[in-house]
This record gives C-alpha cells, structure tokens and sequence, in this order.
C-alpha cells in the first residue's frame, strides 16, 4: 500500500512538472503574462489570469504558476 501511495505521488508531482514545463517565458523577463500562459492553457481567461497574479502586478512569476497549478486553478486545454 505504501509503494502504490508513493507511486501515486511520484506520478503526480511529474505530471505537475511536465504541465509546467509547457509555459515558455517567451520575452525572458522571468515572469508570464497573459499571451504566455495562454499558449500552454488556451481556456485562461482574464479572470483567472487576475486571480492567478496574487500580487497584481500584471504578470504571473514562478510561485504564484506554482501556486495555481497545485489549487487547480491552472488545467491545461
């Protein structure tokens, strides 16, 4: 049982990585804007882009991806 919990989480934390492997920061300013998230979640809507921006300064960094990605505020296509 316990291995199946493991490989359970295991498989879990490499599907996270490779969803956020999919967001390219195209303009290499370190953080994501709209059009970039978009690319990797074509369903965002600017709603959630603002939600996702917790700090609104119009640009989401790395912990807040990482932060919506694990509240499932973030699924891809």
């Amino acid at each position: 049982m316990e291995r199946l919990t493991l490989t359970l989480a295991i498989l879990g934390f490499a599907a996270a990585a490779a969803q956020a492997q999919e967001v390219i920061d195209t303009d290499g300013d370190g953080t994501y804007s709209m059009e970039e998230l978009s690319v990797a979640y074509p369903d965002l809507t600017a709603e959630t882009f603002m939600l996702i921006d917790a700090n609104g300064d119009g640009a989401v960094d790395a912990d807040e991806l990482a932060a919506a990605q694990e509240a499932g505020t973030l699924t891809a296509g």
